[in-house]
Parts: C-alpha cells; structure tokens; sequence
C-alpha cells in the first residue's frame, strides 16, 4: 500500500501570549476613533461654510450642485459646469439659510466659477497647499450629493498629477485623484485635509468606475479667482504644446546645481504654434519660463496671463543632456 506522506518544514507560530490580543484591538480601536474623530471635526468645522446650489435659467431648473464660502462678504466658488450658464443661482445651508447669488464670472478650462452671494457674515473656509498633497492622504469630501445637504465622504488621495478634460475641451492639469466618493451634485464642493484646510474643489467622477474621482486642485484656484474677479473670465497666452509634469533625476538635479525636483516635458506641439516657431521639439524637459522655475504643468499655465501676449519670452530647456535657451512669443488662446 502506497503512502502519501505531507512534510510541513515551516517554523511553528509563536505562541502568542492572550494579554497581545487585547493590546492589538484596544490600538486598532484607538485607530479607529482618531480617524472617527478627524472626519467629525472636519465635517463640523466646514458644515457652515458649505453651501448647496440650485441653478436656474430661462425659467427651468438647469441643476445644482455644491460650493464653499470664500470669504465673509459673499464669494463663494464652485464648478463651472455648475453655475456657468446660469441666469438665477440659490445658496441653501443645512441650517435653513438661504440666499440669492450673482456669477462673478467662470473659467471652462479649469472648470471654476466664482459666485456672490447676497449675504455677509459668512463662515468663510480655511485653504490649505494642494501642492503640498501625497498619495495616501487623508481627505474629507463635503456636498450636497443628489441634494443631500451636508453629506460627508472620507478616503485618501488616490493619486496627484492626473490631467482630466474639462467640459471646454481643455486638459486640467495637475488634478487630484481621490477614493472618498463623489455623486451627481457633489460637483463644486470642497475637498479638505485632515486640518480642515481645503486642499481641491470636487469636479468629476469615472462614470461606471467605483472610487475614482477627481478635485481641481485649490492652488489652480487661487490663480484663477482673483482674474474672475478683476475681468469675469480668464485670458491666456498660449504657447502650442501640451506637457506632463516628471520627476527629475537626482543625478540631473546635482549637475543642474538647482533646488528643483519636477519639471514639465513636451508631449505634444500643434502645428505653426509659438512653441514649433520657437524651434522646441517633442521630449524637450522646460526648466523655466520668463526667469521663473516651472515644476509643474498648472505652474506654466498660471505664467500664461494675458499680460504675457505678444511678448517674447525667455524659456530654459534640456535637450540632450544640455540646458539650452529659446525664445517664445505667446499667443492669444482660442
């Protein structure tokens, strides 16, 4: 008869002593309620400075969406897509409060609009450094879902750096990918760190995709508002190239002699655009534009004011291991 012997080589498990488990579930319990309490604070905190938005135009309801207060005296921002086309806008709060709201002005390319609201006194948010975000943070998502006022969403960052296209047709840059779950309405509202501090501005999810959701990032905001206020829109220079944002090579960082650790590289050029007349060529690595460093795509965007337009710009590249000037004259975008 034939036997089938099994040999178990592998070490036995230590014993563990009962006293090990209780230690390890009164930590994950601790765990636990720090988390808890992170995300009743933050919720609390933001909870008046949340508004829930009803569209209207042309006598019909558009739709609605989320947005946070800016300041005390009334500004609020929320998404373009939201209030852009909008002739009447309503900011409800989940006390009951409600109030009329004017369009300042909206910019389809990065997806924001800036509103006032009929009121003063507000609880304005606090703004924390979109630039300053890393994979697997923790983040808090505050809206009014489906108009569901005040309703509180939690996850991580996801990923930074992402490009998403924005509605116009333009690619927003730099965008913050996020798990804490986004639904229809939640678009405008802010999405804010472990502090309190709003990091990004709610924007889109993957439609048929589970916990893949994307925040224009606050940095990208704090260019753009202050230009919807001064014109209701933005005007940009453009150069005729799409970029990525990369991580230089720290061998690359000590031959530059340069404190920078990112920079952006040539992806795309379009055709007799100012970057191809230029002489700039697909794989270059941009360093600087106009005196300044670039680190990343949303950095060369905010460069491209309209004050830049027809004046010729001084661009640092590496091409070949070298660093290498060219000059730029910007045009006017679409």
């Amino acid at each position: 008869m034939d036997l089938l012997l099994t040999l178990d080589d592998s070490p036995a498990a230590p014993a563990r002593h009962p006293d090990e488990d209780v230690v390890a579930g009164t930590t994950e319990r601790a765990a636990l309620d720090a988390y808890s309490q992170i995300t009743v604070d933050v919720a609390d905190r933001l909870d008046p400075s949340v508004v829930h938005l009803e569209v209207r135009a042309r006598g019909q309801k558009l739709g609605s969406g989320s947005g946070f207060v800016l300041s005390p005296d009334g500004y609020v921002l929320t998404n373009s897509h939201v209030a852009g086309r909008a002739e009447a806008i309503t900011a409800h709060w989940s006390d009951g409060r409600e109030a009329g709201a004017d369009l300042v002005g909206h910019d389809p390319d990065t997806d924001l609009a800036l509103l006032r609201v009929r009121a003063n006194g507000l609880a304005a948010v606090a703004l924390g450094d979109s630039d300053a975000l890393r994979r697997g943070q923790l983040v808090v998502a505050i809206g009014a879902p489906l108009g569901l006022q005040a309703t509180v969403t939690a996850g991580i960052v996801s990923a930074t750096r992402r490009s998403l296209r924005a509605i116009s047709g333009a690619e927003i840059e730099d965008v913050i990918q996020t798990d804490a779950s986004l639904n229809p309405g939640n678009s405008g509202g802010p999405l804010v760190d472990a502090r309190g501090r709003v990091v990004g501005v709610n924007t889109a999810v993957i439609a048929g995709a589970q916990g893949i959701c994307f925040a224009v990032p606050i940095n990208t905001a704090l260019w753009v508002v202050p230009l919807l206020m001064r014109d209701g829109r933005v005007r940009r220079g453009h150069l005729g190239l799409s970029a990525a944002t990369i991580e230089l090579p720290r061998r690359l960082q000590r031959q530059l002699g340069r404190d920078v650790s990112t920079a952006i590289r040539v992806l795309e050029l379009r055709a007799g655009g100012p970057a191809v007349t230029a002489g700039l060529a697909v794989g270059d690595i941009v360093l600087s534009l106009d005196g300044i460093a670039i680190g990343n795509v949303d950095a060369m965007r905010r460069q491209l004011t309209r004050e830049t337009i027809g004046r010729p710009l001084a661009m640092e590249i590496i091409r070949g291991g070298r660093v290498e000037s060219r000059q730029l004259v910007p045009a006017a975008a679409g």
